[in-house]
């Protein structure tokens, strides 16, 4: 799915004023166990949302609440305004692409497609060409008549989507489509879902534990963790500016510094965290201005663009830093060597105190 092969008479509709999703209070509970607690969320129209998180997080849970799969404990899901809480799933204006697609084995790429349509009572001949066009916008036009067997992951997982997207709802939920791929075909999805949702101008939940997903493909992304969202923002915010350390550590890799370090550095009683890519490593004598702190190298990691490099300070505390593979540069460090790392200021972020 290039741009070149989505004609750019897109159906991209004017979003309404208000967000597509709102989530006020949202719980849910299984017996004694809370997997949503008290969720507050809104999420605009046509926008590429994410919901990250490790497993038991919350985050399929409040998607499966949103589609009507489950029903609230307490709190209101609202659709485009309408408080939808109590309503079947066949009465929201929304569908599910789930990881296993569930594609019908005997019945053709065609006819999995139109299956949604047929339901829904539209006519043959509309609901033949609704789903050639819907497998064409997914570059399937020419498999009409094949078996899903036939196709690969990737074909299939287009069908799935194909499917979904042929009732044209006004919200489309993904729980985690790409999990059952290679990291290849995961990441060439990754850039034709994101081509797809900004041609259609759709609203897209996408629910992932890889911060690669969410972090290439989202408009904004929220961060679950305990059944609660931990926080909302652009890629770049959640990246560049976490709010504590579940964020910085759970989105990418980062050195949580403790406030004793951050005491004698900067003479404030904070915690602070530095990302991996930002730190500057080089081996002892120290050369030239900035600040410096002693470590001793402790492990290696090649990563073909960069090595990993890890250390430890004096008081045990351990720091990675990301050194970019360059002509020239290899070997500067060894195992057991002593070093020093610095940062410049502004790649600091600060940290709420943990409770």
């Amino acid at each position: 799915m290039t741009s070149a092969a989505m004609p750019q008479t897109s159906r991209r509709t004017t979003a309404p004023a208000g967000p597509a999703i709102r989530l006020i209070g949202l719980s849910k509970r299984f017996g004694e166990t809370t997997a949503v607690d008290s969720v507050d969320l809104e999420i605009r129209s046509g926008e590429f949302f994410s919901m990250l998180g490790p497993s038991g997080s919350g985050k399929t849970t409040v998607l499966r609440l949103i589609a009507g799969f489950e029903l609230p404990t307490a709190g209101v899901i609202e659709l485009e305004g309408k408080d939808v809480s109590a309503r079947a799933p066949f009465e929201r204006d929304v569908n599910t692409v789930f990881q296993d697609y569930a594609l019908f084995p005997h019945m053709s790429l065609m006819e999995n497609v139109a299956y949604g349509l047929r339901v829904r009572g539209v006519n043959k001949a509309d609901r033949r060409q609704r789903a050639a066009e819907a497998l064409e916008q997914v570059q399937l036009g020419s498999f009409l008549d094949r078996r899903p067997s036939q196709l690969s992951g990737g074909q299939r997982q287009r069908v799935a989507l194909a499917r979904a997207l042929v009732v044209r709802p006004k919200v489309l939920l993904l729980d985690e489509p790409l999990g059952a791929l290679d990291l290849k075909l995961r990441q060439q999805m990754q850039v034709e879902l994101k081509e797809l949702q900004q041609e259609l101008g759709i609203t897209f939940i996408f629910v992932t534990h890889d911060q690669e997903e969410a972090l290439t493909m989202s408009d904004r992304i929220g961060v679950f963790n305990k059944g609660r969202i931990e926080q909302v923002g652009t890629p770049e915010e959640i990246y560049e500016r976490p709010n504590g350390s579940f964020v910085a550590n759970f989105v990418g890799t980062s050195n949580i510094f403790p406030s004793t370090l951050a005491r004698s550095l900067y003479g404030r009683d904070d915690r602070f965290s530095v990302r991996p890519e930002r730190i500057q490593l080089r081996p002892l004598p120290p050369e030239g201005p900035g600040t410096g702190i002693a470590v001793t190298v402790t492990a290696l990691v090649y990563l073909g663009h960069a090595t990993q490099v890890r250390g430890t300070l004096s008081d045990g505390t351990t720091a990675v830093a990301l050194i970019p593979v360059t002509a020239g540069r290899g070997g500067e460090f060894a195992v057991g060597q002593p070093a020093v790392l610095s940062w410049n200021q502004q790649d600091v972020v600060w940290l709420p105190p943990a409770f």
